[in-house]
């Protein structure tokens, strides 16, 4: 039997309770894949990212409880936040060398975090009769996609009533980003369905503003966007558009420390 740290970080707020919450599991090396996701399915918590030293940073792994993904922006977030509040404590940037995503940068601000992810915008496409339906709101306004599809709605109480049919959804290609103007001071606001990756509604998803970024930005003629994310939880993200990159900025506090006997 092997003792591993775990810790439980609440991200993109700055309280806990807030946020997505995320576990980190600090590791010497790779365990076995199905190691991986055993451990993340007893988790049971919309992600946990499993870090290993690698040359001057960390390698970085994703998992729901039912699948490896390819790229996570709280749990990043989360990683980040353990290595230089607990692990690093001096340390202001921190480099992750991830399987698909490339090398992701997360620096210190202040008391956030910025994590500079791939800008992945959106094109239009012909919509699933079983989306809209299942999403079962007003019509959407349109239906674009990236790695998720993307639904735009008219204004952001549209957004927060939806109620969808999760066995649906489940049964779609991929997941779905549901999205509006925002209000007072913030400039779009959105929700996140993935009952395909075994979470029928992620609080606050950080890879998701890899597509709305580019998309708002371009809608609203502007770089430097404030968005909310309106689950239950809710969450607050700072974002900019970069071209090529964007850039995702965010408070976490830790919620959770302990051991694991795998």
């Amino acid at each position: 039997m092997t003792t591993l740290p775990i810790y439980q970080v609440d991200a993109f707020t700055d309280t806990v309770f807030g946020g997505n919450p995320a576990a980190v599991v600090p590791l010497e090396r790779w365990l076995p894949d199905d190691r991986l996701q055993a451990i993340a399915a007893e988790n049971n918590l919309p992600e946990t990212a499993f870090i290993v030293p690698q040359g001057v940073g960390y390698g970085l792994r994703w998992f729901t409880p039912t699948v490896e993904i390819d790229l996570c922006g709280h749990a990043t977030l989360a990683a980040a936040h353990v290595i230089t509040t607990l692990l690093e404590p001096d340390r202001q940037r921190v480099d992750f060398f991830t399987q698909v995503a490339g090398i992701l940068t997360v620096e210190r601000d202040g008391d956030r975090l910025i994590l500079d992810f791939p800008s992945r915008p959106p094109k239009t496409v012909n919509a699933p009769t079983a989306l809209t339906a299942a999403l079962g709101g007003p019509a959407p306004l349109a239906v674009l996609t990236a790695r998720d599809y993307v639904v735009l709605y008219e204004d952001a109480a549209a957004v927060r009533d939806l109620t969808p049919d999760f066995r649906v959804l489940g049964q779609l290609d991929r997941a779905v980003i549901v999205t509006a103007p925002g209000t007072d001071g913030v400039d779009f606001v959105s929700r996140f369905f993935a009952p395909t990756h075994g979470i029928d509604e992620d609080p606050v998803t950080g890879s998701t503003h890899c597509t709305l970024i580019p998309f708002w930005a371009k809608r609203l003629g502007k770089t430097v966007l404030e968005a909310r994310q309106i689950s239950a939880r809710g969450g607050a993200l700072m974002c900019e558009h970069r071209g090529e990159r964007v850039r995702i900025g965010g408070r976490a506090v830790l919620y959770l420390e302990g051991r694991i006997h795998v």
